[in-house]
């Protein structure tokens, strides 16, 4: 099973902090995350193997998400839970919906190439857009985010090893919802399923 860590924020005080904030169906609230030193703009290498970046997500709430495509546990399941958890916010609110995209990026550059995520993302969601790039590229975005990637039992994220080789990779398991300039807003509960997902997604996509 891969190790994971979750390191951006205390999630007691994020408790504490949206515990304050109460809205009925539809109605977006105060973002818990308001004014946090999360993010900034980023370019990497996409699943089609352009450059892209947060340029080419203005305009879009994103679902920032760190993790690799070896992973036997999490990852599988926590992009499951957020391509189904936006599939039902979109359904509920098609307007809404679509201004909301998924983002995976790797902590593991060596095995997520292009190809390799181009194929691991085809049975997620439709507007999944996944990135790789250098480690040095990776690792920059990452520390941006306030997430983290680590070959097990090393302090470094994984990138300095043989493509073929089977290892595990430590990284955050946070699910983070950025708005339309890049804001940071919430954490989403991507570990308690779609319909809470989807719930979290109402109360902030405007």
């Amino acid at each position: 099973m891969s190790g994971f860590v979750m390191n951006i924020l205390p999630r007691s005080a994020l408790a504490a902090a949206a515990a304050l904030f109460l809205a009925a169906c539809g109605q977006q609230v105060e973002a818990p995350l308001a004014g946090a030193k999360i993010g900034g703009p980023f370019e990497l290498t996409s699943a089609n193997g352009q450059r892209a970046g947060d340029r080419q997500l203005a305009g879009q709430y994103r679902i920032m998400y760190f993790g690799y495509t070896h992973c036997p546990d999490v990852c599988p399941v926590d992009m499951r839970y957020i391509s189904d958890g936006l599939a039902a916010f979109e359904k509920s609110d098609p307007d809404r919906g679509s201004k909301v995209t998924p983002v995976f990026v790797t902590v593991d550059p060596v095995r997520d190439t292009p190809a390799a995520l181009a194929e691991w993302k085809r049975d997620l969601h439709p507007r999944l857009v996944a990135f790789t790039g250098s480690r040095p590229e990776l690792e920059k975005v990452v520390r941006q985010f306030g997430a983290y990637g680590a070959k097990s039992g090393e302090h470094q994220m994984a990138g300095m090893h043989d493509a073929h080789e089977a290892y595990l990779v430590d990284h955050s398991r946070v699910a983070l919802l950025m708005g339309p300039n890049g804001e940071p807003i919430a954490i989403l509960p991507q570990e308690q399923g779609p319909k809470a997902i989807a719930a979290e997604l109402d109360k902030y996509v405007a």
